[in-house]
């Protein structure tokens, strides 16, 4: 059986995105869905409402009284922050286990998945994309293919840095010739084998915009800025993160400011503990 052959029978041994997730991201990108549909679909599944409960209790929000019902945390923090609680809940169980082929030790890949969907939540908002939702799952499930194509890119290290040294690939493009699939690829697969829109298995499989078509399309674009600021940050990069493609024309294209940029920066630095808070509470 060839490697990719194998590596798609990989895909089933992965903790499956819950139904209700699936569903409240359906509802999100129906233009006639309303805040009322998405709160409901939330409040008859009670494993995410108590999922919910206890991250709106938690330090990360530090609301004034306890939260007691999905209205209540709505009212409080948001019916887009209650969305983006069951998504990051959806992905924790895959992405917080180490993956050492990549150089991430337990937490990591989860913790730089997680900075990088708020990142790319509020570079959508800078934006006034009515997506923004959209770019906050992407942006937090982009890496999937790691978790399958860990154990490969392990076995292959050797290869793949030989290329990256000495020949000037980055990481991604080096893993395609290696193993003859790289992460975004396999993401992508991943994505519509769970069903995912058409538009977010594209963004998965174009985070890193090799395709040159993909630096045209805002929301990927919006991902890819995400990674970037978190490998400036210093969050997660593992064995790829200093082999990675920067293309300043896609960042000046989005039309943000280097100023834009720092301040950015500034404000996540300032919230990292609160957001250790928000990954302990998941």
């Amino acid at each position: 059986m060839s490697a990719i052959h194998e590596l798609i029978k990989e895909i089933k041994n992965l903790k499956p995105i819950p139904q209700i997730a699936n569903q409240i991201m359906a509802a999100v990108e129906n233009p006639n869905s309303s805040l009322a549909d998405v709160a409901e679909i939330i409040t008859y599944d009670p494993m995410t409402t108590a999922n919910i409960l206890r991250t709106c209790n938690s330090a990360y929000f530090g609301l004034s009284r306890k939260v007691e019902s999905v209205h209540e945390a709505v009212a409080l923090i948001g019916l887009d922050q209650v969305v983006d609680l069951v998504l990051l809940k959806s992905g924790a169980e895959n992405l917080k286990k180490e993956q050492s082929g990549y150089g991430l030790d337990e937490g990591d890949l989860w913790r730089y998945s997680v900075s990088s969907a708020l990142i790319a939540r509020e570079l959508a908002q800078k934006k006034g994309l009515a997506t923004k939702q959209m770019v906050f799952t992407a942006a937090l499930l982009k890496d999937i293919g790691k978790v399958i194509l860990n154990r490969f890119v392990g076995d292959a290290f050797p290869k793949i840095n030989d290329l990256v040294q000495n020949e000037g690939l980055s990481f991604k493009e080096a893993e395609k010739k290696v193993i003859g699939v790289d992460h975004a690829e396999l993401g992508g697969l991943v994505a519509s084998n769970w069903k995912f829109s058409n538009k977010m298995v594209y963004i998965i499989q174009n985070h890193h915009l090799s395709d040159p078509k993909a630096r045209g399309d805002m929301e990927t674009c919006l991902v890819y800025l995400s990674d970037i600021i978190c490998m400036m940050m210093g969050i997660g990069g593992g064995a790829d993160g200093l082999a990675y493609r920067f293309y300043d024309d896609v960042v000046k294209n989005l039309g943000f400011t280097e100023r834009d940029l720092q301040t950015i920066i500034a404000g996540f630095g300032e919230n990292m503990a609160k957001v250790e808070d928000l990954l302990q509470s998941i």
